[in-house]
């Protein structure tokens, strides 16, 4: 999506932000339909030469027209800040984002399928010990397991998160690699591996895809006068 193409989202999003069903979209009383400012041309550039990397064409598009962050899908669009002189994105699970490796491929596969199925058969039960405390030890080993494998942070390297569904699911958009501008469902926290936003037709969705798609949908959403 070139700028042009943007034209008239953000008017679109306040005129959404004024309907008087405009809350009952869901996540709206999270981002309340607000959208930062735009980041300018000299703000664009001082991001990318922090972050050692050129953001892909749509979302720096949307960054420079639309807003820094905001009004969005869910819960909205995670905000980029510059704070004491450094840029980040700010929101629940943004310290997931390594903001030293956005130059790095996104993986191309998640953890070995086998390694987790062989973790799972090993979750500790309850009724297998006599104390409570037992249990509370083993099942905080075994998380702690599970989660150096699911959340290891090779897996999201070269990439953003840009946006919760709130209990700890969240959205990815890839910087780098061969997935590049493509957004990525993060369900870890139910036991799902990261799977790519699909189109209907199978086409793997871009950030102006997904963003634009929320938008007219919850246009369709709003009672006609």
């Amino acid at each position: 999506m070139t700028d042009q193409e943007w034209t008239g989202v953000r008017q679109r999003v306040e005129a959404l932000g004024a309907s008087l069903h405009g809350n009952e979209v869901f996540g709206a009383l999270g981002h309340k339909w607000v959208l930062d400012e735009p980041l300018s041309n000299a703000e664009l550039a001082e991001l990318e030469a922090q972050m050692k990397v050129r953001l892909p064409a749509e979302f720096r598009s949307f960054l420079a027209r639309v807003g820094a962050g905001g009004a969005g899908p869910a819960y909205g669009v995670f905000p980029v800040r510059r704070v004491q002189g450094r840029w980040r994105w700010e929101g629940d699970g943004s310290e997931l984002t390594d903001l030293t490796r956005l130059a790095e491929p996104f993986p191309e596969q998640g953890p070995d399928p086998k390694l987790l199925e062989e973790l799972a058969a090993e979750q500790p039960e309850e009724e297998d010990f006599e104390e409570t405390e037992e249990f509370d030890d083993a099942i905080k080993a075994w998380d702690e397991r599970w989660d150096g494998v699911m959340f290891n942070p090779d897996r999201t390297v070269g990439a953003i998160v840009i946006s919760t569904r709130g209990c700890a699911l969240r959205d990815w958009l890839v910087i780098s690699g061969p997935h590049r501008g493509t957004m990525w469902s993060d369900d870890r926290a139910d036991e799902v591996d990261l799977a790519p936003h699909l189109d209907d037709d199978g086409t793997p969705m871009t950030f102006a895809r997904w963003y634009t798609d929320w938008l007219h949908q919850a246009e369709r959403s709003q009672p006609r006068d």
